[in-house]
């Protein structure tokens, strides 16, 4: 996170002016005109620290962190007591996995700065990536001592805390996410359940976050509907067909780019918020699948596509989650680690990939082809409308944690997901299964960024399933 106030600077000249046009570009996220912006002070002026530390800022958001590290550096090089640099150096240092350093540097800021609250979150976020949760949160203990109101650090510690399993203290401090910034209810003129009898009640269920949290969590309108509510899902209108494919299960399906009546409704409630107020646990969480379904005339176009053949064992793959998630360097998975899949005998391995990652294809180097799907899947029908029938005819699909995972296990489809070493939290810790899909299975990292471990294990147990399928005989493990 970064916090550079304007008004502290020294003075303004040109050159700060020049910052503040950057600064003003970097929060609109046009990080490349931000970037020429800060190249053009520099030009003039090598030695100004406050460039340099926006310069690394821009390259930092546009992913380039090896050269957001270089101009931390050269702002520290001019200016050794920048608790701003410190604090930003750690960031990207973070991404470029020089964990040691990182922690270093934020120290540093502190040591300069002891009421630096984002050093502390940062340095807490920093240990809790890289799987020492208690250290991470006595980082984030320390930063709400500075400020104990911090809506951030509430949200962290709930994600923390439901990881654990601590479902109780989770929710809890997970409900401060409303108050980060980010997040806004579709409507102010209906008030938010908080638990009161549903029975005949008309409740606005709306999307959240991303697709997979939606596909993840609409089983909750059902949970709804059997306590007595009148539900509609108010969801991405990507959505809208596969969710209208479930019949009335979910109540009504309206797309959350349309206005509605804030009269027809008596409450409304985040569908990440339903277990929330039901004080769900690992234990209570409804699991019956599948709960959505594919369309029966796309289910017969791919069996033509994709037919049975004797001795074959189809596998459905997908390796890269939205490159815009904060923690998509970990949990998405290089598909070159895919290849020794390639390598069990009686595998078909097809791309469940769309947009991107799909130009890791062309580098491909598996001793089997990896099937691509036509460029117009999806696109004629609604999201995952195809995916969904291609699912259906696979005897399996292995995959990082993204839409696709969720997306399976809705569908009742067998499916392993790849796990990094500190996964997302509703995956839980030290567990093969999970409380959210009952026919998934769940291969963790076991060290920090180790994937080649992963897929040792992942390829033998494919080799197992093959056997146990009647495809091929199993393979020696190696």
């Amino acid at each position: 996170m970064y916090i550079y106030i304007f008004h502290k600077l020294v003075g303004m000249n040109s050159s700060d002016r020049e910052l503040q046009q950057g600064w003003h570009l970097h929060q609109q996220k046009r990080y490349p005109q931000a970037e020429s912006v800060y190249r053009k002070v520099l030009e003039n002026d090598r030695s100004n620290a406050n460039a340099w530390c926006y310069l690394g800022m821009s390259l930092h958001d546009q992913k380039r962190f090896a050269e957001a590290v270089e101009a931390y550096r050269n702002a520290l090089a001019i200016n050794p007591k920048f608790p701003i640099a410190f604090n930003n150096l750690g960031n990207s240092l973070r991404y470029v996995g020089d964990i040691e350093e990182a922690d270093q540097c934020f120290q540093k800021a502190v040591d300069l700065k002891p009421d630096y609250l984002n050093a502390y979150k940062n340095r807490g976020t920093l240990h809790v990536w890289t799987g020492d949760l208690e250290r991470g949160l006595r980082y984030y203990q320390q930063a709400l001592q500075i400020n104990s109101q911090e809506p951030e650090l509430h949200r962290n510690l709930g994600v923390i805390y439901l990881l654990q399993g601590r479902f109780a203290e989770g929710w809890e401090e997970y409900r401060w996410r409303w108050r980060v910034g980010d997040l806004v209810r579709p409507t102010t003129e209906v008030p938010v359940w908080g638990g009161q009898d549903v029975r005949g009640k008309r409740i606005l269920l709306s999307a959240e976050q991303g697709l997979g949290d939606t596909l993840n969590f609409v089983r909750f309108a059902k949970s709804l509907r059997e306590l007595g509510a009148r539900t509609t899902v108010y969801c991405q209108p990507r959505l809208l067909a596969l969710l209208q494919l479930s019949g009335d299960q979910f109540g009504e399906i309206l797309p959350n780019n349309l206005s509605f009546d804030p009269g027809r409704f008596d409450w409304q409630c985040s569908l990440l918020d339903v277990p929330d107020v039901l004080k769900m646990d690992a234990d209570k969480i409804p699991h019956a699948s599948p709960y959505l379904r594919a369309a029966e005339n796309l289910e017969s176009y791919w069996q033509s596509r994709l037919p049975k053949v004797a001795g074959q064992f189809r596998v459905g793959v997908c390796w890269q989650g939205n490159p815009d998630h904060q923690a998509d360097s970990f949990r998405s998975i290089p598909l070159r680690c895919f290849e020794t899949l390639a390598e069990v005998p009686g595998v078909r391995l097809i791309s469940l990939q769309s947009g991107f990652g799909c130009e890791q294809i062309q580098d491909w180097k598996g001793c089997q082809p990896l099937e691509q799907l036509p460029s117009n899947t999806d696109q004629s029908s609604g999201a995952f409308m195809d995916t969904a029938a291609i699912m259906r005819q696979l005897d399996l699909v292995i995959t990082s944690d993204t839409a696709v995972a969720h997306l399976a296990g809705a569908l009742g489809i067998k499916v392993w997901i790849v796990l990094s070493y500190v996964p997302d939290w509703r995956w839980l810790l030290n567990r093969e299964d999970t409380p959210w899909y009952s026919h998934a299975r769940l291969f963790r990292q076991r060290q920090l960024g180790d994937w080649p471990e992963v897929f040792k294990r992942l390829r033998h147990a494919l080799s197992q399933e093959i056997a146990s399928a009647g495809s091929t005989p199993i393979e020696e493990a190696s």
